[in-house]
């Protein structure tokens, strides 16, 4: 044969491969306004930058006739490519092959795909689209999946693992998405779940119910982000790997920035009102001081008491973690800790400063909140800010009560700057409520007159509640104008840039 021909035969069969399950099935993905596992990858990476490996690899298993099927890259294709010109790994499971049913050699070109992302310290995306595990290679696949699971954990904290729901994702691939650091699914035409609706103890739920978008970013917090479309989904993924540095011995991708970095934000002066307990909404303060006003939130259905997300600041990229008190009483919730610790985790792990805006009444006081053993979610967000060696700095723009400020990130836990807006509050409770339990006896009896009542509380105000008080025993570095929050955020950041802190020598905490 000559060379030309043999060419000809590589491009034939690559031409085959890259068909996938013929033009019937595309046509059904199509009809469906959804893109192909090759068309996903395309509008993911930069132009012509994807490259893939394992082209030619195929189902070997001959049991149940799958031999006589075709099976062209088995099901997932992978490789790498750029996104702004930086290097990612990223697999893309193809419905239209068996179902992009997982086997034991689709799991095979997953895990060489993590074990590069490893050696060269890239992010892996994950595209998920897949009916399960392939049940004609039973033992196989199970092994397919352990390995892909050992393969998240090793990479866990090592480079940013992000993967998208683009399909069904059932049983045990369910796992793929909780093990990775950002998850990303449409609003339609795909579900999450473990046991499907028929198979519940309930009958009447549905895939809508449990298994939905909607269902997960609300509920079980396992979605990230929750986009309209495909398109809207994979442009979402390129956004956030600008934010995220490659793997865990990078900093961040720092950009030319043209806002100003001393630029005053005047509205802050005027948007926390006099009465504290009324509430007002912290996004509007986080996107106030970020870069150009853009505020790229995480979960943001899910654990609604804490906000947290990504800004940029001076055109370095921060981790933000707030308390919501906009629709609530400002009080953290089980769920609402979780939240807040796996992100301090993951800007810990990829050394992404952590900036904390708080403004925190007290736990939320339910009996669903007990039984959810709230003071196991609270001690995990401790926990996770005090292991944090990133640099970390506390904003104080209302209330700091108990032992729920201690915990948000506050000088007490290890905080390198506590900053405080004047009219904030840190106290053990409010001076109300404090004065009433030290005067108890004296309110029982009546020998304490209401104007006697209102003396102790302006006292108790000044000498304990007042960010002055605090100020003087030094819990709190200085106390801020709103308006400049911006310019002494991104002043301290600079300070801590080259911040280095060890801890004890241990495998790992136990928390």
């Amino acid at each position: 044969m000559s060379v030309q021909n043999m060419i000809n035969e590589l491009t034939n069969r690559r031409n085959a491969i890259e068909i996938g399950g013929r033009d019937a099935a595309i046509s059904k993905v199509h009809a469906d306004s959804k893109m192909t596992a090759r068309e996903r990858i395309e509008n993911l990476l930069d132009t012509n930058s994807f490259v893939e490996i394992g082209t030619f690899v195929k189902s070997r298993s001959t049991n149940f006739n799958l031999s006589v099927k075709d099976t062209p890259a088995d099901g997932v294709v992978t490789g790498y490519g750029t996104v702004e010109g930086r290097l990612v790994y990223v697999y893309s499971q193809d419905v239209t092959v068996l179902g992009g049913a997982l086997g034991e050699m689709h799991a095979k070109k997953i895990c060489n795909v993590y074990d590069m992302a490893m050696k060269t310290g890239a992010p892996i995306i994950a595209l998920l689209d897949s009916t399960g595990l392939r049940l004609q290679e039973s033992t196989d696949a199970l092994n397919g999946f352990g390995e892909i699971f050992l393969k998240q954990t090793l990479a866990s904290g090592v480079v940013p693992q992000i993967t998208a729901i683009l399909g069904t994702c059932g049983g045990g691939a369910t796992i793929i998405p909780s093990l990775s650091d950002f998850t990303f699914m449409t609003k339609k035409a795909t579900s999450l779940f473990v046991s499907s609706p028929n198979s519940l103890d309930s009958k009447s739920e549905t895939l809508e119910t449990i298994a939905s978008a909607d269902f997960h970013s609300k509920e079980t917090g396992i979605i990230d982000f929750v986009a309209e479309d495909e398109k809207s989904l994979l442009t979402e993924i390129r956004n956030l790997i600008e934010i995220l540095p490659s793997n865990n011995f990078e900093e961040a991708p720092i950009y030319d920035s043209n806002d100003d970095l001393n630029r005053i934000s005047a509205e802050l002066n005027e948007i926390v009102p006099e009465d504290l307990s009324a509430g007002f909404d912290m996004k509007a303060i986080i996107s106030s001081i970020a870069d150009n006003n853009l505020f790229v939130e995480t979960k943001a259905n899910y654990g609604q008491m804490v906000v947290t997300g990504f800004i940029r600041l001076n055109g370095q990229s921060v981790g933000v973690v707030a308390n919501q008190t906009a629709g609530n009483e400002g009080l953290l919730s089980s769920s609402a800790c979780e939240k807040g610790t796996n992100f301090v985790k993951i800007c810990d792990s990829f050394n992404i400063p952590v900036v904390t805006f708080t403004d925190i009444a007290g736990f939320n006081a339910t009996v669903e909140e007990e039984k959810a053993g709230i003071s196991k979610a609270v001690s995990k967000l401790l926990y996770a800010f005090a292991n944090a060696t990133v640099p970390k700095v506390n904003i104080v723009v209302g209330r700091g009560f108990g032992t729920a400020y201690i915990a948000m990130n506050s000088k007490h836990i290890g905080a390198d700057f506590v900053y405080a807006w004047p009219n904030s509050k840190i106290a053990m409770m409010n001076s109300d409520s404090a004065v009433r339990i030290m005067y108890a006896d004296e309110l029982n009896d009546a020998s304490m007159s209401a104007e006697d009542m209102a003396n102790k509380t302006a006292q108790y105000e000044e000498l304990q509640a007042s960010p002055y008080a605090a100020a003087s025993r030094g819990y709190v570095d200085d106390i801020i104008e709103p308006a400049a929050t911006r310019k002494r955020v991104i002043a301290a950041l600079e300070m801590l840039y080259s911040k280095r802190e060890a801890r004890p020598d241990k495998k790992h905490g136990t928390v």
